[in-house]
This record gives C-alpha cells, structure tokens and sequence, in this order.
C-alpha cells in the first residue's frame, strides 16, 4: 500500500510579502539531544513535541517531532515548510494534526533555518532522499502506526517547495499513503521558463531568498547566472529542473492526492495542477482539485477552510475512516464583492462532480482587429506590467483584480489588441482560453506576452483578471509562424455589456525579453476559445439571518420599545462637539478569537489634537496593531468607540477617507519615476486628479528633483518618503504610519522625522508606531504608553519624560566633592554624584525639585539649570515595568 499526506501552510514562507517557489529536503540519521515538552491546548488531547538534530552523510537536520499524549500508535504526517522558510513555519499545523490523532514530523530542508547543506531545489539525491530516512525514523518510533515492519502509515502535506517535496516523495518512496500539496510546481522548468521563456523577477527573488547563489549546489547556480545573463533559458537549464521536478517520476505517484492551486498566482500557475491531476488520475489514483482563492500574489489563503479538508483527506486516506467525506472532486473559490462590514472579500464555493480540466466546454468569442505592428524596445525596456512579485503579502494583486480593481500597463506601440463586441450575455470563463495568431518578426526570435482583459463599457475599466500573462517565444518568427496561445487558466465571469480584449505584448516586467530591438507583425488566424465549464455550479448564497430571527427579533424591539420608550441605532450619528477632534477612543475593547476573557485591548481610551505628532508605543503584545487596525476600520471593537472628527468609525465609514494609513513598505515601479508611481496609484483609487494634492504632499516629502528619476535609483529613506507621500496624497487629516523608518539609517531616520513634523505643522494630525524610542522623543509631541492591551499613560512627551526621579543640576562651576556630600546628605536626596556639568540628583519618595533648588541656593551652589535626567526609554521601562 502506498501513502501521502494533507496540506497548506508552508506556503513559501513571506518574508515581507515576498514568496519563491521549487523544493528542498535534508539527510538524517543517527544520534542527537532530544528536547521534551507536553503542549495543551484547548483540545482534550495533549501534545508531546520532541526536537533533534538528524546527522546523515555529514548534513545535518533539524527535526521536531509531535505526539499525541495518549498511548497507541497513530498514522504520521511529515510537514514540508515553503522556500525560505523552516520546521518553525508548520509548528501550528503540526499541533493541531497532533490533537487530531497524528504522529507528525516536521524539520527543516537542507540551506535552511538550523540545517546545513547546499540548497538542491528537491535533488532526489539529496532532499528527496532525506524523506526516505525520515521515514525510516519515523517506522521505528512507537507511537507511529506500521502497515508492515519498517513502512509506517504516513502522508506528506506541504505548500510550495514543501509541497512539491510530498509529490517527489510519493514518486521516490512506495511508502508514503497519501499527499496533500498546495500552490506547487509539476514541473518546475515550465514553471520558471513558460513558453520558453524567463521568468526573471520570480527565480531572482528565489535565489535571493535562499541566501544567495552560493547557498544552492554548484549546478544550480551555474546554471543560475547562466540564463540570468543570456535571458534565454537552454536545454541544459530545463533538464536540470526537470529532473528535480515531480514530472519525473509522474508515473509513479499512485497515492490518494489532494491538489489545492493558487488563482492569484503567477509564479506557479493553475496549468502546474492541472498536470499533476492528469498524471495521478492515469496511474489509477484518486484525485481531488480544489482553486484557493489566494496565491504567491496574495489574496485569501483560506488556511482554516483548507486544513479542514486535508484533516479529512488523511482521515478518509491514513486513518481508513470510509465514513469521512473529503469534499467535491472539483472546487473554486469564487469571490462575489466585498462584505460592508467589515470590508473583506466575499468567498462562496464552486463544485463540480468530476475535475473539468482547463478547456472544457470552450465557446468562440470572435475578436476584431487587422494586421498590427508591435515594437520590442531596445534594451526591453520601458517593460509592461502585469503581475508584481513580491507585493502580494501586502495587498494582494490577484485579489484586487477579482473585485474590479487592478494595476496593469501596456505601454503604446508595445503590443497588438483585438477586441470582441460587447457580450450580450454574462459569460463565466474557467480554464484557459486559447487563441491562434500569425507572428512575423525582423529578427528569428520573437518574444511575446498572452493576455485576455475583461473591459467594461466604453473602456472605463480593464481589469486582467488575477493578473497573469502567457509568454511565448516563436522561434523561426523571421519567416512567419503560426502560434497557437494556451492563455493563463482563470476562473472569472464577464458581465454583459463588457467586451474580452486579447493583448499581445512584446515586453512584461517579470519576464526576460530579447535585448535587440525587432519590430513583429501580428494578425488573427482564429477566434478565441474561451472555457466554460458549465457542470462548476455556484452553491446558493445562504439566505441571510434575517431572514429567519428578523420578525422575531422585530417583535422584541418593538417590545422593549414599549418598555424603554428609547430607540438605539447601530451606528451612532455623529457629535457636534467632536467634529474638530482628529480622534477620541472611548472603552476601546477587543477580545481574542475563541476567548470570552482574553483580550488583546481593553478599556482603552485617549484623544488625539490637531497638530499632535503622536506616538503610540508598548512592548510586543501591548494591542498596538489591534489598535490600528480598528481605527483603521478593518476589524471592528468588541466594545467601545472610535470616533474621528465625531464620526463614529466602520468598517467603510466615508469618514476614513480623511484617514492616510502607512503600514508596510509600498511596493513602487522601478523602472517608472517617484512623480509617475505616485499618479499611477492615484488613478488606481478612481478619485479625481484635483484631488491628490500631489505637489503639497510632495513639497512635504522634500524629494525634490529625485520625483524625476526612476525609483530603482532610489535609497531605502528616499522610497521610505515616497512610501509616506503616497500616504499623504490626498492631505488626509489624520495620518497614521507604522515603523516609518524601518531599514533606514541615522540621516534618513532624520530626513523622516522632519517629514512627520512638517505634515502635522499644517494643522493635520501624525499617529506614529515605532520601536525606536530615542526617535519618537525628537519627533512626537505626545505619547500613549500601552501594555497588555491596557493604557498605561498617555500625555505630552516632556510629562511622560519629566515624570523620573532623577534630576540633572547644572552649574556654573564644577562643584567640589565635599559640597556635593552635603547634598547627598540633604532632606530628600537619596544620592547625588558629580559629573562634568554639575551634579546628579536622584530623589527620594517625596522629594521634590523645588525644595532642592532652595537648598541649593542655601548651600551656595551656582545653580544654571534644574531638568528631569531621563530618557524615553527609562520612562517608557518604569511605566510597562520592564516587559518590553
């Protein structure tokens, strides 16, 4: 019997929204320490977590090992972590798979976290072979279950590089009983080189993320800074990743397979699943496809959805439960607008009976448009965009262009269009739409870039949905060619009265194109196919609440009506007294999920002035970021108000449009000037031009002549400032930015400081979050200290500052030893110590400054000055009592 496993969460590892892709794994072996610990949990069942480092042929591996408490034997799991990342990464999904009743292993893959060795990217000699050994570690281990001496029951479950290592692992070791990959590759060089194509920016960041080009054997980076430095990836570079690719070993994967895919991905796209399924399918084995809604682009994850569903699959598949359902053979998240309340994407499922494919049902949609010339620029350069690695985890593009909104360029000249009439119908496309087109070039090789655009009426709105292109290179294109585009697989739904734009461009920012300008000559062979899938049926919205407990609930309010003679309302009107006030929060109180007495803040209150740089700072855990995010109205109080400028905050509420939030580094451009990047993002928020305020935010920023320039030239504290002036746009009256001067160095921190000062001298409002303390003393005017979700204190700086205990005298003169033993030996003075300036005073309980400085006078000391002697940062430890 062969086996496999669940699985999610090690989802290339986001290290600031950035996620790479392909596979690794590690030697083990012999001895180690083992360190013990019983975890509990909320669950009945405890979990017992054992870690060791693994010795194998010289590597070492870094393992953790979780048990339920009981006695007996349980099925294993191993969990592979995504690329950059570590066992740390899976330590949750391991324990909550512990308390279900399973024996799991994690550790980390060789080049990462604790463990040594060269990256092989999933080298069946060295990763896929430490799965093996891992393995064989977990068959003599007594609370793992055998099917036969040495071959424990055992899944595999992973995302991306952990997900491609359950896959290979299947294929290498008739052991494993069942896997659950996400969001990985198939067959990682049609992954990396598309069409024969480079995919540059993604394998960059890849290599990056491992540590470096010499962090990977010697192979891969040879082949690495081969193709990097060509842009054209050869044969040599695909046999490379095809043998470290599940692809391989294809035919030999014949274990129950659960394979969850990205939409929101263009690093490794539906099409990589949609071979997985076919492959296993053909050996005989059961396969389940379900889309996600997020991806290495962002968007939702949906993790507790998708844990859920691997539980079950290992239920159904390692533990034999018949009983358990494992869900459609076919399933897409679909997203159907956003949720008013609280402002986040709406998802409802799609199921279907059996995995269409990507070209099911497909209807011909004819395109318009005659013989057109493109140009490849020399250089490649300026490139279109469509998808931006790297800013998913940050806002998630893919999830953008679900809901309308998107960022895409074709600059003029630079690509052929054909477009359809409007649609007289609403069509829903799920698959690949293909099309054929004749491709001539002044040079043999042409390069170019697949694209179907939704576009609504009148062109106002051209969304590419989820933001994924088609490269091609057309080889022989000097003569002619016909090609025939596999466009990217989405699932979206084109509303009548929109038109489908088929784009081809000759350049795209994440893709390698031919460096020597060529000019190709593109025309229609056909008309595009578009895939319908029409067994995928949307299950019905659930009819809402209401619906049911609204006439009840009516006849109770109509009661208390009665009673009370008082009405509340949902959401309270605004206060006149307050329409001023930049902000006031009032018994602010948020509970953690699942808990009624955990709270991460609770019975916060302070107010915000005009004018006020203010400062917000505790330790890790204080509810800072709670708290920004329910001012921000993207979660919503359990208890409490939030009002600004006397309206009470909603998620949604018109009055956050007064409201300029920095919470993470922007993503920029680097090919476009700071002036254009800024104007982009502001047509991408569909408000009017006049609106921006572009120059007064600007003048703020002090970029002077650098919003010529491309932000690639840019330092880190010049994209810091353009970052802020992108939250300035608009002149929000209260701006609020977190860590704004992460990564930058003393004079950009200083360069940053004088920003925040000259926004709030306007008369508008700064809320600051920073862990650089000695920073928000020169900046802020006023603080609000919190610890443990609670306030602590909150004032003017120089209070919060000048409350200590120690003041500095200053003199005139240098003040001799015996006179400063006299005033130790004062009423009050618990200690006093020369120094170059005068004298430091430290006062006892009750002491107070004035009473000093008379008997200074008395002493005859020439007294120049009197101050408190203590920095934020001993004010800020006194109050939070030393936890930070």
């Amino acid at each position: 019997m062969r086996k496999g496993v669940p699985a999610l969460r090690g989802l290339l590892k986001r290290p600031r929204r950035l996620i790479a892709a392909a596979a690794a794994v590690v030697v083990l072996a012999g001895a180690g320490t083992w360190a013990t610990a019983a975890v509990g949990s909320e669950d009945t069942r405890s979990v017992r977590v054992s870690d060791r480092i693994m010795t194998f042929d010289g590597v070492r591996l870094d393992t953790s090992f979780f048990a339920p408490a009981d006695a007996g034997r349980h099925p294993a799991v191993l969990l592979g972590h995504g690329f950059g990342g570590s066992k740390d990464d899976m330590r949750t999904q391991a324990e909550d798979l512990a308390r279900h009743g399973y024996a799991v292993l994690t550790w980390s893959a060789r080049g990462f976290g604790r463990s040594s060795g060269k990256i092989g990217l999933n080298d069946p000699k060295a990763e896929v072979a430490d799965v093996s050994r891992l393995v064989d570690w977990l068959a003599e281990q007594p609370q793992v279950r055998l099917d036969r001496p040495g071959d424990p029951r055992v899944g595999m479950a992973g995302g991306s590089y952990g997900g491609a290592i359950a896959l290979l692992a299947a294929g290498h070791d008739d052991r494993v009983d069942a896997i659950a990959p996400a969001i990985t590759y198939w067959n990682l060089a049609d992954a990396l080189f598309p069409g024969g194509v480079f995919k540059k920016l993604w394998t960059g960041m890849f290599f990056n993320t491992g540590g470096g080009c010499a962090r990977f054997e010697p192979a891969l980076c040879r082949m690495y800074d081969r193709v990097a430095e060509s842009g054209t990836p050869d044969a040599a570079a695909r046999a490379l990743l095809e043998e470290r690719s599940p692809s391989a070993v294809g035919d030999r994967i014949r274990v129950p397979t659960l394979l969850m895919q990205g939409q929101t991905d263009s690093l490794f796209t539906l099409d990589q699943s949609d071979a997985a399924a076919k492959a296993i399918r053909a050996n005989g084995a059961p396969v389940d496809v379900d889309w996600i809604a997020g991806g290495h682009d962002g968007g939702d994850m949906e993790t507790g959805r998708v844990r859920a569903r691997v539980e079950s699959w290992f239920d159904r598949y390692l533990k034999g439960d018949e009983g358990t359902a494992t869900g459609p053979a076919f399933r897409i998240t679909r997203t159907g607008g956003v949720d008013s309340t609280d402002g986040t994407a709406q998802h409802r499922g799609a199921t279907a009976p059996a995995y269409p494919g990507l070209h099911d049902h497909p209807r011909t949609v004819a395109l318009s448009g005659g013989t057109q010339r493109v140009a490849n620029p020399a250089g490649a350069s300026p490139p279109g965009v469509s998808a931006l690695p790297g800013l998913g985890g940050s806002g998630g593009l893919g999830q953008l262009s679900a809901l309308g909104v998107g960022v895409s360029l074709d600059f003029p000249g630079q690509y052929a269009r054909f477009d359809s009439a409007p649609l007289t119908r609403d069509l829903r496309i799920t698959g690949a739409p293909t099309a054929t087109v004749h491709v001539t070039s002044t040079r043999n090789d042409a390069v170019l870039f697949g694209k179907v655009y939704d576009v609504g009426p009148g062109g106002t709105r051209q969304v590419l949905p989820s933001q994924l292109v088609a490269p091609v290179r057309v080889t022989g294109a000097k003569a002619g060619r016909d090609v025939t585009l596999t466009l990217p697989a989405i699932d979206h739904e084109v509303q009548r009265g929109h038109r489908l734009r088929l784009v081809l461009a000759s350049t795209d920012l994440g893709y390698a194109s031919p460096a020597a300008p060529a000019t190709y000559t593109v025309s229609l062979k056909g008309d595009l196919a578009v895939p319908t899938a029409p067994a995928v049926s949307t299950a019905a919205a659930p009819l809402p609440s209401s619906v049911w407990w609204l006439p009840a609930a009516g006849a109770a309010a109509a009661l208390a009506l009665l009673l009370t003679t008082r009405r509340r309302t949902a959401a309270p009107g605004p206060d006149p007294e307050l329409t001023e006030v930049p902000l006031v929060i009032t018994g602010l109180a948020k509970r953690y999920a699942k808990s009624a007495d955990r709270y991460a803040v609770r019975d916060l209150s302070f107010r915000v002035e005009k004018g006020q740089v203010l400062g917000l700072l505790g330790p890790n855990g204080a509810g800072k970021t709670t708290t920004l995010r329910m001012l921000m109205g993207l979660i919503t109080p359990d208890d409490g108000e939030i009002r600004v400028f006397g309206h009470a905050v909603r998620p949604g509420a018109s009055v956050l449009s007064r409201v300029g939030a920095f919470v993470e580094g922007a993503g920029f451009l680097p090919h476009l000037s700071g002036r254009e990047n800024l104007e982009l993002y502001w047509r991408a928020t569909g408000r009017p031009a006049e609106d921006a305020h572009l120059e007064e935010a600007l003048e703020i920023a002090g970029l002077g002549d650098a919003l010529a320039r491309a932000v690639r030239t840019y330092s880190q504290g010049m994209r810091q400032r353009l970052a802020i002036a992108q939250a300035m746009l608009g002149l929000p009256d209260l701006l609020i930015l977190d860590e704004p001067t992460n990564g930058l160095d003393p004079p950009q921190i200083r360069e940053m400081r004088e920003v925040m000062i000259r926004y709030a001298a306007g008369g508008r409002t700064v809320i600051v979050s920073s862990h650089l303390l000695a920073e928000v003393e020169q900046s802020c005017t006023h603080l609000v200290v919190m610890d443990r979700g609670r306030l602590v204190q909150a004032g003017p700086v120089r209070e919060i500052v000048g409350s200590g205990d120690t003041l500095l005298v200053g003199t005139a003169a240098p003040v001799e030893e015996p006179v400063a033993e006299k005033v130790a030996a004062l009423p009050g003075v618990a200690s006093a110590v020369r120094t170059d300036d005068g004298l430091l005073v430290r006062l006892e309980p009750g002491g107070t400054a004035e009473r000093l400085v008379v008997e200074l006078v008395r002493l005859e000391v020439p007294v120049a000055s009197v101050g408190p002697h203590r920095r934020l940062e001993d004010a800020f430890l006194t109050l939070i009592g030393g936890t930070a």
